[in-house]
């Protein structure tokens, strides 16, 4: 029994194909009991494709199904979008795996950690060969949900996997190749999503897994590139406000990369921080996190409460400003954030609905149109970067604690 990612071919491709029919006919004949099962170290298939048809015949995924279940709605896969950390380099992955698509009829996809479809590219011809296969945005390609395919393998083997012709476990399958690797986020390791490139079973070359391999660890170096860039505006506010405070104290992200130290040995992180709970520093204790523009303070505190946060707009010129001050056990600290009318208007509005609004009510709220959710996300999301935990989402919210004074 063969191993590894990447499918390895024994003759010309409609031969090895229609070797792997005969071996899945074969397998799920002895699954049934029609025939004695051979040992599982005789099957000419290699021993990850066993591993998930096992998988798959457990969880009562029909062999001869015809097509996936129904996509989800395109208001849910926006939101996923919206969520979505592989967002920020889908056009890298398109750059990476298109050029040549024309030609090789294949289909870039990119899911999120459920193996939801939430991207596609490709050219018409096997666009609409996919949407026949049920291959389509919204659509679930777990393993779960369509059996053996390079998506949910890849899921559920947590690696990067190609499979061909009748190493899926569903017949209609039988006629595409496919090779997909997860991509982490490389501040967590924490799988973002799935890359993807399938097309007709005679398109298949075994160059691409490594196309699509080395394709997942250009997205990741990407993202870290743009998690460097953070901590570097991050370093440029940290400076003074560390100069201010009394005695030691360090600058983080949300995830609990150390901008910047004062006081303290260098380290490289601690533990991401949440509002309202205070996060343990080696050296400082319990420390209450204050927000500063991108990230958060830490300073030693005495264990008293969460810090109180009042917002207040002020104008500047033609400019609004966002004023921030923070009171807790460790003292006052103060700062301003230049802020766009519209996120002026998202402060606003958030203030006067202490209780929240999802997407929907803010957009009514913002634009009298209930409908556009998409710009909503959008702005949030950016604004989310600025102001960090002092906005909540689900549903969009002030954190607890924080009060919105009368603007100027």
């Amino acid at each position: 029994m063969q191993s590894g990612a990447g499918a390895l071919l024994d003759g010309s491709l409609r031969t090895h194909a229609l070797r792997l029919t005969r071996v899945w006919a074969s397998w799920l004949e002895t699954q049934s009991g029609d025939r004695y099962q051979l040992p599982v170290r005789d099957l000419p298939v290699r021993d990850l494709v066993v591993r998930s048809w096992e998988r798959t015949r457990a969880l009562g995924v029909d062999p001869e199904q015809g097509q996936a279940p129904e996509p989800l709605a395109l208001a849910e896969v926006e939101r996923r979008r919206q969520a979505s950390g592989l967002g920020p380099v889908v056009d890298v992955l398109r750059t990476a795996l298109m050029a040549g698509m024309a030609d090789t009829q294949q289909v870039m996809i990119v899911t999120d950690p459920d193996a939801v479809v939430l991207w596609r590219e490709a050219a018409n011809p096997v666009r609409h060969r996919a949407d026949r296969l049920g291959f389509t945005i919204g659509a679930r390609w777990s393993e779960r949900s369509v059996g053996t395919n390079a998506i949910g393998t890849a899921l559920a083997d947590d690696a990067p996997v190609q499979l061909f012709a009748a190493e899926h476990f569903v017949k209609s399958h039988h006629a595409w190749t496919c090779a997909a690797s997860p991509v982490r986020d490389p501040r967590t390791g924490v799988v973002l999503g799935i890359v993807n490139v399938s097309g007709p079973a005679a398109t298949f070359h075994p160059m691409t897994m490594a196309l699509v391999s080395t394709a997942a660890r250009l997205a990741e170096s990407t993202l870290w590139c743009a998690h460097e860039q953070r901590l570097g505006a991050l370093r440029q506010v940290a400076a003074p406000i560390l100069a201010r405070i009394d005695g030691p104290g360090l600058v983080i992200d949300d995830h609990g990369w150390v901008a910047a130290v004062s006081g303290l040995p260098p380290c490289e992180r601690v533990a991401a921080p949440a509002p309202g709970e205070p996060v343990a520093v080696h050296g400082l204790g319990a420390c209450w996190p204050e927000p500063v523009p991108g990230g958060w303070l830490l300073r030693a505190g005495h264990g008293a409460s969460r810090s109180a946060v009042t917002l207040r707009l002020v104008r500047a010129g033609p400019q609004m400003r966002l004023h921030v001050t923070t009171a807790g056990p460790q003292g006052e600290l103060c700062w301003e954030q230049a802020i766009s009318p519209r996120h002026v208007d998202i402060v606003t509005a958030l203030g006067r609905h202490p209780d929240g609004l999802d997407a929907a009510g803010l957009a009514g709220v913002l634009y009298g149109d209930p409908t556009r959710v998409v710009t909503v996300r959008a702005e949030m999301a950016r604004l989310r970067r600025v102001l960090g935990g002092l906005m909540l989402a689900r549903p969009y919210r002030l954190a607890s604690g924080v009060v919105l004074a009368t603007a100027d």
